[in-house]
């Protein structure tokens, strides 16, 4: 198990660091006990969560509703969790 990801029954939890208005949306390796995910959308009017969750529940093949934000609505540091998935977190690392 790694330091930022938890799986419990049906749901992964993902603790993201998150770097607003980059050139695309891409996972960029470990950042402490985080993952660093850039977004290509800008931080204003909540398009960055949007863009994530847009982005999360494609690559977990869920609904986005199925992909909510604990905690970090307005921070670069979140908490998200996804229910229903069948993918390994791990393989976030490789994208």
């Amino acid at each position: 198990m790694s330091a930022w990801f938890s799986i419990a029954g049906d749901e992964i939890t993902l603790r993201l660091h998150i770097q607003p208005g980059a050139k695309k949306t891409e996972c960029a390796g470990l950042y402490g006990d985080a993952l660093k995910i850039r977004l290509a959308a800008p931080p204003v009017d909540g398009k960055a969560n949007q863009n994530l969750i847009v982005w999360l529940a494609d690559f977990f093949g869920v609904p986005q509703r199925q992909v909510k934000i604990k905690s970090g609505e307005t921070n670069r540091r979140k908490v998200i969790t996804v229910t229903g998935s069948t993918v390994l977190p791990a393989t976030l690392l490789i994208c």
